[in-house]
């Protein structure tokens, strides 16, 4: 076995990466084994209380099954995050979109959302950069999630989030809809080469934004590079230095480069899928109606849940896991009826 080879460490990033692919299948492995031995002994205890006459057993045990099928589930949709990236750390972008303060509190709503969806599976957290709004809220964010299967959870969320409510920044008590979008791309690995060359590209610094304080940047150490032939533009304002928000913004702009790639490989592989998806303003993806009635609505799938509060705290599985399937099993992407 290549993982007992006493040569292997001599290239650390190799065994890291083979470390990981083995605790992957272990762990795959080990999922399959309990849940088919819960499902044996749940059977057994079904033939044993339909054989001593014992409702109790046989219900305990009908309960026991029906939980597993939830897991099972849960195993399948693992399965499905097979693609190149989706075992990868993600970037997470947050843009709010034309509305001013409703759209910034908005966009501040959803990086909450899905920051706690993150802290649900354990996975860490780091802010990359932050715009504040001028009343409240944000105009955009980034976030980097770290996590093992990050990128395949999230890449179905990339795409415009609608919000329905009844706003509290307005005095008459009016219903509003705002509009922001997600951009979800992943941590590309040192194994996988993108070559940009710094004529292809402009770099602007600027000062870091933030709430006030002593610790808001008072030199220009904030980041962002433009890719001039795709229009392409990262920030970062998370580092100490200049030099560091540098360096993360080069790794966010090759990521961002390698996902557009992944995008152009699954185009030519389903052009009309593709055409039918296509990110925009006109194509949101969810609607989220906290007035005058409670339902958050997946226009892709046809999802619904009937609690925003517990979707907006993060409880986000069902609609991702529900993507997933629509994109493995071939979706049409044609959105289902929208809701007021």
């Amino acid at each position: 076995m290549r993982s007992e080879d006493a040569t292997l460490w001599n290239d650390p990033q190799e065994a890291q990466k083979l470390m990981r692919e083995r605790q992957s299948l272990d762990d795959g492995i080990n999922s399959i084994t309990s849940l088919s031995r819960s499902l044996e002994d749940n059977i057994g205890l079904i033939e044993l209380g339909e054989e001593e006459g014992d409702a109790d057993v046989v219900s305990e045990a009908e309960t026991a099954i029906r939980s597993l099928a939830g897991e099972t589930k849960a195993r399948q949709i693992e399965t499905m995050l097979s693609g190149e990236a989706d075992s990868n750390d993600t970037y997470l972008e947050v843009h709010a979109g034309a509305g001013g303060t409703e759209s910034q509190d908005w966009a501040n709503m959803l990086l909450r959302m899905y920051t706690r969806w993150a802290e649900r599976r354990r996975f860490k957290v780091e802010v990359l950069e932050v715009h504040d709004g001028e009343e409240a809220g944000i105009k955009s964010a980034t976030i980097l999630i770290k996590g093992h299967n990050a990128y395949g959870w999230l890449k179905t969320e990339s795409g415009v989030h609608r919000l329905v409510r009844i706003s509290p920044y307005d005095s008459n008590a009016r219903r509003h809809t705002s509009f922001s979008s997600i951009w979800v791309y992943p941590v590309i690995d040192d194994n996988i080469q993108i070559d940009v060359n710094e004529s292809d590209v402009r770099i602007d610094t600027y000062r870091s934004s933030g709430a006030g304080g002593q610790h808001v940047n008072t030199t220009d150490s904030a980041v962002r590079i433009t890719h001039i032939a795709t229009g392409i533009a990262v920030a970062c304002q998370a580092g100490r230095s200049q030099h560091q928000n540098r360096a993360k913004a080069w790794e966010m702009l090759r990521s961002r480069l390698y996902e557009e790639e992944l995008k152009k490989r699954e185009a030519a592989a389903n052009a009309t899928e593709a055409s039918k998806t296509e990110i925009g303003w006109g194509h949101q993806i969810r609607s989220y109606v906290l007035q005058p009635y409670q339902l958050v609505k997946d226009l892709r799938t046809g999802m619904e849940s009937s609690s925003p509060s517990d979707v907006l705290d993060g409880d986000l599985d069902e609609f991702m896991e529900a993507s997933l399937s629509h994109r493995i099993e071939g979706g049409t992407g044609q959105p289902v009826a929208d809701i007021d």
